[in-house]
């Protein structure tokens, strides 16, 4: 129940921990306090991964950071250095996400059965499988749009691999052609010198960072003057929420709500309300805490730039630190929040009491889902409190932080440490921020805000859970 506190009072709250609180708040309520195990091996355990966890988290992500800052981010020649590290990255990341399945062991898939040596055969086979399809086949597609600028290129055309090279010369770009190369990662975002040269307001600063979401354009000079902030929550598509609810009423005109046009724009606007969401712009603009978010413009002109085709190929990587660190969620947070249910089935169904339960097929299906509605429909406000607010992100930073985040929640998992995947990820983002060498870049005052999140879940949730423990026990019951 605790979990109202993240999307209606945007506090970063903690599965594992609201499951915990809520087995101690029971085992105090039926068999009392003396039955908890307080020890290392029990709450003590918990309250040490508040520091432990986004500590180790932390320094992995800044280890990767740093290597990939000073290994190609600041070198004389970046896109060249990043073509060559790419396919180590890819293989590293694949590497750590094939041992999360295979070392730990997926009973369903029998792989808890293998030994060390095709634990290690595995591991290493895929690892050197995707390292090769990465130099095949996106090497030469990266190849051909970064270093040649082919502008012709589609993201289908990866599949061609090395035939690319021997594609001919990139053909003249038409003057109708608008379409920039890559994207711009830093756009609204300037540094100390920027600010200081153009010399404008706070306010007109804030103006310019809140137009980073315009899909595929560049903001001019007049429009990063006079460009007017938006309106309440900026939504993917450019609009407003405020917008939609009111074009919304105008297409119902005065027809009774449960006719059939009516109904569908409602269920079209309720179901699609979370994923119209923008947390990019959402973490500058709408909603925001002044207190609590900051100076961002300030906090944001500390972070130092690089070079933008170079961060682009992070948004590859990207893609699969975050199945890395999805996957990874799910074998810790999720798995913890599974486990009480598997329990109290097998206690409903069997009538025994095992250390060991079963879990069955049906309990993963529900968490599964569970966790995809959680995030389809309110995953935008965590988004947008991990994001900038916190420091300024960009492709690189973010692998670093997703890769060293799935790392320490690999090593807890195998490890049995209840510890959150947002935990890590927040220990990590902080660890990215700190390697700009300025503490100021980062927002402390979100960081407590979160950590004021994760205090009080536990003692909230067991409070509430031996409550309702307390008064079912003790609940009237028919022949007594």
């Amino acid at each position: 129940m605790i979990n109202w506190l993240s999307p209606f009072h945007f506090f970063d709250t903690c599965i594992s921990h609201c499951i915990v609180g809520g087995v101690i708040g029971v085992g105090i309520a039926t068999i009392g306090a003396d039955g908890v195990n307080w020890g290392w091996k029990g709450v003590s355990q918990v309250f040490a991964a508040w520091v432990v966890a986004p500590g180790i988290a932390g320094v992995l992500a800044a280890i990767l950071f740093l290597i990939t800052k000073h290994g190609i981010m600041k070198r004389a020649n970046p896109l060249r250095n990043g073509l060559i590290a790419i396919p180590c990255y890819f293989a590293l990341t694949s590497g750590v996400l094939t041992m999360m399945v295979v070392w730990k062991g997926a009973p369903a898939l029998k792989v808890d059965r293998l030994s060390t040596g095709e634990t290690v055969g595995i591991i290493l086979g895929v690892v050197f499988g995707i390292a090769t399809l990465c130099i095949l086949f996106l090497l030469p597609y990266l190849y051909r749009r970064l270093k040649l600028e082919d502008w012709t290129l589609h993201w289908y055309h990866v599949f061609l691999g090395p035939i690319l090279l021997f594609r001919g010369p990139v053909p003249k770009r038409p003057s109708e052609y608008t379409h920039q190369v890559v994207q711009d990662y830093y756009r609204g975002h300037m540094t100390k010198q920027q600010l200081a040269t153009a010399g404008i307001s706070n306010a007109e600063a804030d103006n310019i960072e809140r137009e980073r979401t315009a899909e595929g354009s560049v903001p001019t000079e007049k429009d990063e003057h006079h460009h007017p902030p938006p309106k309440d929550v900026v939504t993917s598509n450019g609009g407003s929420n405020e917008d939609v609810e009111s074009t919304m009423v105008t297409s119902t005109g005065t027809r009774p709500w449960y006719t059939p046009k009516n109904l569908w724009t409602k269920a079209h606007y309720y179901f699609f309300r979370g994923v119209n969401h923008d947390p990019a712009s959402e973490q500058s603009t709408a909603r925001s805490n002044p207190y609590l978010t900051g100076d961002l413009k300030d906090m944001h002109a500390r972070t130092e730039h690089y070079d933008n085709k170079t961060e682009y190929l992070y948004s590859f990587l990207q893609v699969m630190t975050a199945m890395t660190a999805s996957f990874a969620h799910g074998s810790n947070d999720v798995s913890n929040a599974m486990g009480p249910l598997a329990t109290i089935y097998l206690i409903w169904s069997t009538d025994t009491l095992a250390s060991k339960a079963p879990v069955p097929v049906w309990v993963l299906v529900f968490g599964g889902s569970a966790i995809v509605i959680g995030l389809w429909t309110y995953g935008y406000h965590i988004m947008r409190n991990l994001g900038n607010r916190l420091t300024l992100h960009s492709p690189s930073r973010g692998f670093s932080m997703e890769l060293g985040a799935a790392l320490t929640v690999v090593m807890a998992t195998r490890l049995a440490l209840p510890i959150s995947t947002t935990q890590c990820i927040v220990g990590a983002t902080v660890g990215v921020g700190l390697c700009t060498g300025d503490i100021k870049a980062i927002n402390w005052r979100m960081v407590a805000w979160i950590y004021l999140g994760w205090f009080i879940t536990l003692p909230c949730t067991g409070l509430i859970a031996g409550c309702l423990m307390g008064l079912i026990i003790n609940a009237p019951r028919w022949g007594s």
